[in-house]
């Protein structure tokens, strides 16, 4: 049985952090919009151009560009035995075409990392990204700790005032809601309480995706049976 697993959850909730730990796990690639972004640019594809045009001219990449560019990563030979997503859906366009993908791989489990907005302001608001090429250091990155993609110096970002960052994230909540209310009702959904120490927080996916797999085999068991909603 496949493993496919979907990271939700605002800047500062541990997505990162706690989608590595997973895949390193489960033996599955983590699978990063920005990586799949930086990958296609790189490569030079027809929509690697496309999406560094869209980006350098200030605007975020369109449904139809990062479903097509996802699409082909996920026909990569290592996510056969499944992927760990982080970025991807970011909207319910996107997720519907995620279901088409998925749909002969087994269950997709969703974890929705909840984390309140004065604790993931300020995480967000003091963690650090690289001067060279702006990749986010880990919360557990020690102080004299270099870039992990370029080897880059890590720099404060002092241009984000904690408000600033509260504002951003209210936004970011708004624009979310209706994929978190898409998958919410489904049995392999669940709400993970990333307000915790980072153990108990990979505990709780673990177990949350030991309970996802049961879903998996019992649907697999009984095919013609309609899985009852998650109330």
């Amino acid at each position: 049985m496949t493993l496919n697993i979907v990271m939700l959850g605002p800047p500062g909730a541990g997505k990162g952090t706690q989608g590595e730990r997973l895949a390193r796990e489960y033996g599955v690639p983590r699978i990063a919009t920005g990586d799949i972004l930086r990958e296609a640019v790189v490569a030079r594809t027809e929509l690697g151009c496309l999406a560094k045009a869209t980006m350098e001219a200030g605007q975020l990449v369109g449904d139809e560009v990062m479903i097509a560019i996802v699409k082909g990563r996920l026909l990569q030979a290592d996510t056969r035995q499944g992927f760990v997503l982080d970025g991807f859906p970011r909207t319910v366009r996107q997720a519907e075409a995620l279901d088409a993908l998925v749909s002969a791989r087994g269950v997709l489990t969703i974890l929705h990392i909840v984390v309140p907005l004065d604790e993931l302001a300020r995480r967000v608001a003091s963690r650090r990204i690289c001067g060279q090429c702006g990749t986010t250091a880990g919360p557990l990155a020690p102080p004299d700790a270099v870039c992990v993609v370029c080897g880059g110096a890590l720099v404060q970002r002092t241009d984000d005032s904690v408000e600033i960052v509260r504002k951003r994230l209210r936004v970011f909540e708004r624009e979310t809601a209706p994929l978190v209310q898409y998958y919410q009702r489904r049995p392999t959904f669940f709400e993970i309480d990333g307000n915790q120490l980072p153990d108990r927080v990979s505990a709780a996916m673990r177990s949350a995706v030991g309970a996802a797999s049961e879903v998996g085999s019992a649907a697999t068991r009984t095919p013609h049976r309609r899985t009852a909603d998650r109330r």
